[in-house]
């Protein structure tokens, strides 16, 4: 027997997708990825994106890994229009399709223990087969099966068939056939009755309504066991597309040595969720040479075929460049409220200073995160401590007549940079010196650094009152 499904993208049927995610950690850049895709796809057809939280390993999930995963949901704007549906609340429903399986002869009790079922494999492997269940208590016509023994609770597995191959159309890496004689009877309830991860995966599908099944490419193995299991049930099989992994820069398999990987991370770091969304969207699908995309175009662009077979690399400069272009489009007062937190942790001082939003205006243009912006713009929230070697070298007796007339004419000149810049150069005139000459020690009286943006915008935004008071300070 050949199970098949079809190669289309699309479907009669009202489009659902869902994302996954196990709650065993945070949620990382492949998974908020195939979040991304699936939940495109939906919004591409106008259909409908589910969140279901697959917590059945009890060992390993936490509420904390919950939380993570919703955040980094909210955080990337990634809204689900049903759930979050957690599958530990659907044991009921998951022993019932168990029970009506045992009932239809398409599941069995198995009561190897674990050892035998080791051993099996262990003969398998001597005789140069592949390790696999033997199929002891499978049930068949005519076949006489073992006493039950007294003191051992079965699993439940699911009568995989014998004969054919299982061969579905993937949405991304085309063609996929798996011989059923590479599969075993998979365990689908543990002795306690807990169903297994492959089980309640079909069945939430199944009662879910999916259509379209976005996931990493590590589940290709898994999805043979789940057509099959679907088929038992006479449930419609969703189309399946596996996505390939993202690497890192040196080609191997993206983890935290790369840098980070948990997607809460980067609002820590001082990037945008719009500019992670246009990053992750082109990590192995592409429109054209388009770089930079608002979601809803992308969304309106988004389809299946466009999905690359090869794995994608992670490339941090580039996520940098899209996170600057998306700081310059962002508001400045926006930002002021991501900004301000970080630079209070720094002593910043908000009392008679500059409007921070208009700090940040000039500040972002080549900023490549926000937490960048904090850490220059504290220049205009803190008293300025110049190094004193700079200040001896930088604020000679030759330039202490021009600073002098500087200072004097700041108490009329109007008080724009467009007029501060030509009275700059005035004094520059008068004193037959050089912009540098001037620029350097008022960068260090003013701000006590050398480095800072244009010296006319410095001077507005710190205003008049603070910069004459530093300046009489120094030249007193």
């Amino acid at each position: 027997m050949t199970v098949s499904t079809p190669a289309s993208t699309a479907s009669s049927k009202p489009i659902r997708t869902r994302f996954a995610p196990s709650p065993t950690g945070y949620l990382h850049l492949g998974g908020a990825r195939t979040a991304l895709f699936s939940w495109a796809y939906a919004r591409h057809f106008g259909g409908t994106f589910v969140l279901r939280i697959e917590d059945t390993d009890l060992e390993r999930s936490t509420p904390e890994a919950v939380q993570a995963i919703i955040d980094g949901m909210q955080w990337l704007g990634l809204q689900h229009d049903e759930g979050p549906f957690y599958q530990m609340r659907r044991m009921d429903r998951y022993r019932e399709v168990i029970a009506q399986m045992l009932q239809e002869g398409t599941a069995y009790h198995c009561y190897s223990s674990p050892a035998e079922v080791e051993a099996m494999r262990e003969r398998m492997r001597a005789a140069g087969e592949k390790p696999r269940y033997d199929g002891t208590w499978r049930p068949e016509p005519g076949k006489t099966l073992p006493p039950l023994p007294a003191d051992r609770q079965p699993v439940v597995r699911f009568k995989n068939p014998l004969d054919g191959d299982v061969s579905w159309d993937d949405v991304v890496k085309g063609n996929i056939t798996i011989s059923n004689r590479e599969m075993d009877d998979l365990v689908i309830a543990r002795p306690d009755g807990t169903p297994t991860y492959n089980f309640c995966v079909v069945v939430d599908d199944w009662d879910m309504q999916i259509t379209h099944v976005i996931r990493g490419d590590d589940h290709v193995n898994n999805t043979p066991r789940q057509i099959n299991i679907l088929k038992a049930l006479g449930a419609a099989l969703p189309l399946y597309g596996h996505v390939p992994m993202i690497l890192g820069a040196d080609g191997e398999k993206l983890s935290k040595r790369h840098g980070a990987v948990s997607v809460m991370d980067y609002p820590a770091q001082g990037y945008l969720p719009e500019a992670m969304l246009n990053y992750l969207a082109r990590l192995g699908w592409s429109h054209g040479d388009d770089e930079i995309f608002s979601m809803e175009q992308f969304c309106a662009w988004f389809d299946l075929d466009h999905l690359s077979k090869s794995p994608a690399q992670f490339n941090p400069e580039k996520l940098a460049w899209i996170n600057n272009h998306y700081i310059k489009l962002a508001d400045n007062a926006r930002l002021a409220t991501m900004v301000k937190p970080l630079m209070e942790q720094d002593g910043a001082d908000f009392s008679n200073a500059p409007d921070l939003p208009k700090v940040i205006g000039l500040l972002k243009e080549r900023a490549h995160t926000v937490n960048e912006i904090g850490v220059a713009a504290m220049l205009f929230y803190r008293k300025p401590v110049p190094d004193a070697a700079l200040l001896t070298q930088h604020f000679t007796d030759a330039v202490k007549p021009a600073l002098a007339d500087f200072a004097a004419r700041c108490a009329s000149v109007e008080w724009k940079k467009e007029s501060l810049a030509p009275m700059i150069k005035e004094v520059l005139a008068a004193h037959t010196l050089k912009m540098p000459q001037i620029a350097m020690p008022l960068r260090l009286m003013l701000t006590g650094q050398l480095q800072t943006p244009a010296i006319d915008a410095v001077l507005e935004l710190l205003g008049r009152d603070t910069v004459i008071a530093r300046l009489q300070s120094y030249l007193a």
